[in-house]
């Protein structure tokens, strides 16, 4: 079975700027690419996982998150990595029209992507990481089995200073960035090999 760490988008891969609603809004930060090979490098799957409900309440069509995606792959392409898979949730519960107001498995933190995932990539969750910038993608990251990191980029170090009091548990590990992040999950895999 396959290792994997997931990605929570925006925030994590590129700059938070609230609905991501055309192409030129989505800017990767410079250090994704290596972040990336560095990953491939150590055998770990890297997989996308993010909520798009953007798409359910109107805000873009679907069509523009696979454009977003496509320049994500290509960007990382260029740089001699990969994505091996890149999981994406446009449904609302309660905004939107069929079929995207859904009351879904799919949309975090539900585990459904990380399902979708696990079976297609044969991952094996308990040598497994997430990356995410808000305290929801490390509730979501325990609640799947996951051991989560936090970022201080996007929403990141602002949840940190004025909402850690109230977390339920802390991520295993906060870092500045993905590539710290990444750099930290090598040294992890390596203490445990």
């Amino acid at each position: 079975m396959n290792k994997a760490v997931f990605l929570d988008r925006d925030g994590t891969i590129n700059e938070e700027m609230g609905y991501i609603n055309h192409i030129s809004r989505f800017v990767i930060f410079d250090f994704v690419p290596e972040a990336i090979r560095i990953l491939n490098e150590g055998g770990f799957k890297v997989v996308v996982v993010t909520n798009q409900s953007g798409v359910a309440r109107g805000y873009f069509d679907e069509q523009l998150v696979k454009e977003v995606h496509k320049k994500l792959i290509e960007k990382v392409e260029q740089a001699g990595a990969h994505i091996d898979g890149i999981y994406y949730c446009p449904h609302h519960p309660r905004e939107g029209k069929p079929p995207y107001r859904l009351d879904c498995e799919c949309r975090k933190p539900k585990t459904g992507m990380i399902q979708k995932a696990k079976d297609a990539l044969n991952i094996d969750i308990n040598r497994s990481f997430i990356i995410g910038d808000r305290y929801k993608d490390i509730e979501f990251g325990y609640k799947a089995g996951l051991r989560p990191v936090m970022v201080l980029t996007g929403y990141g170090r602002g949840e940190y200073m004025y909402q850690q009091k109230q977390w339920q548990r802390m991520p295993e590990k906060i870092c500045a960035n993905l590539l710290e992040a990444v750099q930290w999950i090598i040294k992890q895999d390596e203490k445990n090999n």
